[in-house]
């Protein structure tokens, strides 16, 4: 990584990293400014508000946070290094060198964090996984890509809640839809909004022939405390019914299912995963909101299509990203041409080098346009 002399001054106010920069003083006078909002008599009258200041506080000491763990590296690396040139001593060249190695891991963790600058980047994230045409082959493909997002949730610290699952007919999934709640969640798996396409020997043909199987994944910003969407009731039809899958006695006897339809626009949202019919429609009604954020913003950018129109291509449109398991093993993004050959690894989560390549693509794609 290329890291220019101001970012290597600890006492510098900005440090300039991927283009961009982070101003320590207007961190810190941002957080100064939330406090006295904290300490105010009135903060609780509005709890909605109340909250989205204090998720927004916790972030900003987590960015200091980390951007003070690199000051505090740089000066004890600048120590060691005044220690190396008068000594030579090996053990603190291999100090210095460990110290090194930190700030460089730090400040491409801070590099990444630098590419967020969308409205809903740093928000928590709804995904929607869709199998393709192909039956029990692309069922079972959508349901390795459920399993392959969890773990890459799991690997990041973030939370995972799966709201709706509906399963193949042999075997996998044909949907589902996720809750994945961390910092710079929506950011990060934006990147995988496409097809994925799995090319394999088929574990569920007799003859063992190769078969290529396809899957779509979405993914929504979970704006629910910091935007308002209007939703006129009378827009909406609600209907329940019996889950189906795992979940006890309970959630197969009961109507407490609810899937939800917003007529004007076409979106249609459901919930089962919940026991009482009242939590199914109230995280219904937030998949719904995001959705709804989501094709606003598709209409602010004047893209061709909303995104529901955007569906109908995905099922047969251009790969994101190409999986061969056989007749040999790669996963290549077809966007930055990113490849890795450790495909157990990716499907285990090791996600991280696709998601940087297409975030840093972006990012230059916009400064080029700028």
């Amino acid at each position: 990584m290329k890291i220019t002399a101001s970012a290597c001054k600890p006492r510098e106010k900005n440090w300039k990293i991927c283009g961009g920069i982070f101003d320590l003083a207007a961190k810190n006078s941002r957080l100064v400014e939330l406090e006295k909002q904290i300490t105010a008599e009135d903060f609780w009258n509005d709890n909605e508000a109340a909250t989205v200041v204090l998720k927004e506080k916790s972030a900003l000491e987590s960015d200091l946070d980390q951007w003070n763990n690199v000051l505090t590296l740089v000066e004890d690396a600048e120590v060691a290094l005044e220690l190396v040139q008068e000594s030579e001593d090996a053990e603190l060249v291999g100090e210095l060198a460990e110290k090194l190695g930190q700030i460089e891991t730090l400040l491409q963790q801070l590099e990444l964090e630098m590419l967020f600058s969308g409205e809903a980047d740093g928000a928590d994230a709804i995904m929607e996984i869709h199998s393709g045409a192909g039956g029990t082959e692309a069922a079972d493909w959508a349901s390795m890509l459920l399993r392959m997002y969890l773990r890459y949730a799991e690997r990041h610290g973030f939370a995972t809640n799966v709201i709706d699952q509906l399963p193949g007919e042999e075997a996998g999934i044909k949907s589902a839809t996720v809750e994945i709640s961390g910092k710079n969640a929506y950011g990060l798996l934006k990147a995988e909004v496409g097809i994925h396409r799995l090319v394999r020997i088929s574990p569920f043909d007799a003859n063992k022939r190769r078969h290529t199987s396809f899957a779509s994944v979405f993914v929504y910003p979970d704006m629910e405390d910091t935007i308002e969407i209007d939703i006129d009731e009378s827009d909406l039809r609600i209907d329940t019914y019996r889950s189906s899958g795992a979940g006890g006695q309970h959630v197969n006897k009961t109507s407490s299912a609810v899937r939800i339809t917003h007529e004007p626009t076409g979106i249609v949202v459901q919930c089962q995963n919940e026991r009482s019919q009242h939590r199914n429609k109230a995280t219904a009604m937030k998949v719904l909101k995001a959705r709804l954020y989501q094709l606003k913003e598709e209409e602010k950018r004047a893209e061709r299509d909303a995104i529901e129109a955007q569906k109908k291509d995905i099922a047969w449109g251009s790969q994101i990203r190409s999986y061969v398991m056989q007749p040999y093993r790669l996963v290549k993004d077809l966007r930055t041409n990113v490849e890795m050959g450790n495909v157990d690894a990716v499907m285990d989560g090791d996600l991280d080098r696709f998601i940087e390549a297409y975030l840093l693509s972006l990012h230059t794609e916009n400064t080029n346009e700028g």
